[in-house]
């Protein structure tokens, strides 16, 4: 009866085979098409939508196992980044054929969006030459674009895919943005982000054309359907809440500390006598100091690296409890806590917590010690901190402990004993290296450096593609490049890494800043100094910068053998050298302390470095290990 509607033909003529084979195959498709109630279109539809769905299938398992791979397997970073290439191509395709679950949206923006996502995984995959930040861009802006592009199709949508989409849209934008924030896909947050996006977008690809064909089959089951038609929605929500708390928890990290910025204490309005070692102004500071200890802020003169006399701000510390007599004396160089003004310790709600501040508070309040601790210049005060140049370090302790010899109501003795962690390791040794020629009229008796920084050429090279490293790196860029302008190391960067780097410049190096700091180096992809850098001037500069003694008095070094920081390969290596040069080093080792847990209030060394101060002042004859 089929063949009885073709215009010509009837089942007689059909039976007796008076038709062509020709003009059969010609009518062939259509006559199927008529005996199955449609027209030659809309099989041609139906083939298509067929092989649509099959493509689509294809495509999501791909990216559900490419997001997969990406959260599970263990991967570096390139290897990380090549795969999200590939999520591109995968979803640029799906696009295209409009099989990404991503809703309705007029042809030419779904091919323009796919096209786009396409040709940027493709440059990230064969761009081998680009660095990670110029890779991350590309493929930043296709998150972004087809974010964009789900939320224009969602607005076009039924109500349930427009609200899948517009959250699934929006997710994706965050998710570009965050990953510029976290430049480094191997931070575990961004590297689960973008394996989490790619097989959500597999899902919604699987999902949507099941949802839509039980919804067309099931429409008489209502309160079935309402969850179908809703799970897609369920699911984009998801994905957008777990963006969000990504972001929220990125905004939190990064935040810092909200510290004061140095008010009118740290500024002179009187000119600056030509003479370091000057106290230009104290006063009673009350945070922070431990019970039964008087506390003061001091401002004070010193000199600079071009040896100008500039204002340098620090604090003093003395038993509450003491007689006329004069006090011995603590110099304390304090270790890293940036480079910017408001970074000062002085300006910290624990001034005196730095290094061994446990071993300092027992020796003010239990053995009645006074202890000088200098902010160093450009802490507090105005201008550049000159970050671990050594000589600079050494002449604000030394003039800070001249200029609490003129504290009224405070007699200090002028022996002292000089302390110091980490940066404040090598200040102290620097100390007491200058001492005699710098300020005769002080007598070091000992010079104590726990983890200290003493070889910086070899800690550089050592800790270069480490966070640690790139921390520290990025401190001496930003200030080496004013106090050594000769370097030109802001031009000389590795490509990527001048954004990180001027970031952590602002951030200071303890409580909340110091998580942020050390976040922001896990995002500096390469190394800061090129090898050619390092192994140049820049490396010269640092050698320079390196104690190497003589000393007038006894050397303890105290170094944590987990130290992740101040390798204690390194540290033994430069204590080995020392003692070839005839220096009578007590050098210590603590197993299982790192940078911090070396000085930490629990550490065996705090009653060893009280005892061994003690020993200092009243003469005991040191015990050298070598």
């Amino acid at each position: 009866m089929c063949a009885a509607d073709i215009p010509g033909m009837t089942m007689t003529h059909a039976g007796k085979g008076y038709l062509h084979i020709w003009a059969f195959r010609a009518v062939g498709m259509r006559i199927r098409a008529r005996c199955e109630g449609m027209t030659m279109s809309e099989k041609v539809d139906e083939r298509v939508g067929r092989n649509r769905r099959a493509a689509g299938i294809i495509l999501a398992i791909a990216s559900i196992a490419l997001g997969a791979l990406v959260i599970l397997a263990h991967l570096d970073l390139p290897e990380i980044v090549r795969l999200a290439g590939i999520g591109l191509v995968v979803v640029g395709l799906a696009t295209v054929i409009g099989v990404d679950g991503a809703g309705h949206s007029r042809r030419w923006t779904r091919m323009l969006t796919g096209v786009a996502m396409v040709v940027a995984g493709i440059v990230v995959l064969v761009w081998q030459s680009a660095s990670i930040r110029s890779l991350l861009w590309v493929m930043v802006t296709a998150l972004i674009v087809h974010g964009v592009h789900t939320i224009v199709a969602a607005v076009r949508s039924e109500t349930d895919r427009r609200v899948a989409g517009l959250f699934s849209g929006t997710a994706a934008v965050l998710l570009g943005l965050l990953c510029l924030v976290w430049p480094v896909l191997a931070i575990e947050l961004i590297r689960y982000a973008v394996g989490a996006w790619l097989v959500f977008v597999g899902l919604r690809g699987l999902v949507d054309p099941w949802f839509h064909r039980r919804r067309s089959r099931a429409t008489d089951r209502a309160e079935s359907g309402l969850l179908r038609r809703w799970g897609r929605t369920i699911l984009a929500v998801t994905v957008f809440l777990v963006v969000v708390a990504l972001a929220i928890g990125s905004a939190v990290l990064l935040r810092g500390d909200d510290r004061p910025a140095p008010d009118g204490f740290y500024t002179s309005s009187e000119p600056l006598p030509a003479e370091a070692g000057m106290l230009l102004k104290a006063e009673t500071l009350t945070v922070g100091v431990p019970p039964g200890a008087d506390a003061w802020r001091i401002l004070y003169t010193s000199t600079a690296p071009d040896d100008s006399v500039v204002a340098v701000s620090g604090t003093v510390i003395a038993p509450g409890d003491r007689t006329a007599d004069p006090l011995p004396l603590l110099s304390v160089a304090h270790g890293t806590t940036g480079i910017v003004p408001r970074c000062a310790p002085s300006l910290s709600p624990t001034p005196f917590a730095d290094g061994a501040g446990e071993a300092l508070t027992q020796m003010v309040i239990q053995h009645g010690w006074a202890g000088v601790i200098s902010d160093y210049s450009g802490l507090g005060t105005p201008g550049m901190h000159p970050y671990l140049v050594g000589e600079v370090e050494a002449r604000n302790v030394l003039d800070a402990s001249r200029a609490a010899q003129q504290l009224d109501g405070l007699n200090l003795s002028s022996e002292t004993v000089v302390w110091g962690h980490s940066q404040g390791g090598h200040g102290a040794l620097w100390t007491g290296q200058i001492a005699e020629d710098y300020a005769p009229e002080l007598t070091v008796l000992g010079i104590a450096g726990m983890a200290p920084a003493t070889d910086l050429y070899t800690l550089a090279e050592m800790s270069k593609g480490e966070v640690g490293g790139k921390t520290v790196s990025a401190y001496i860029a930003h200030s080496w490049n004013e106090v050594f302008p000769e370097l030109d190391l802001a031009g000389r960067l590795n490509p990527g890494t001048a954004h990180g780097v001027e970031k952590i410049g602002e951030l200071c190096f303890n409580e909340q800043d110091a998580i942020a700091a050390l976040v922001r180096g896990t995002q500096i992809p390469e190394q800061v100094f090129p090898d050619s850098v390092l192994d140049g001037d820049l490396g010269e500069k640092l050698r320079e910068n390196s104690p190497t003694g003589p000393w007038p008095a006894p050397v303890l070094i105290a170094q944590g053998l987990a130290d992740p920081l101040v390798k204690p390969a390194m540290q033994q290596d430069w204590v080995d050298a020392r003692c070839a040069d005839g220096e009578p080093l007590d050098y210590r080792t603590f197993p299982g302390r790192d940078h911090n847990g070396v000085v930490a209030a629990d550490s065996p060394l705090t009653p060893q470095l009280v005892s061994w101060t003690l020993d200092r002042w009243n003469r005991v004859a040191p015990t050298p290990t070598c």
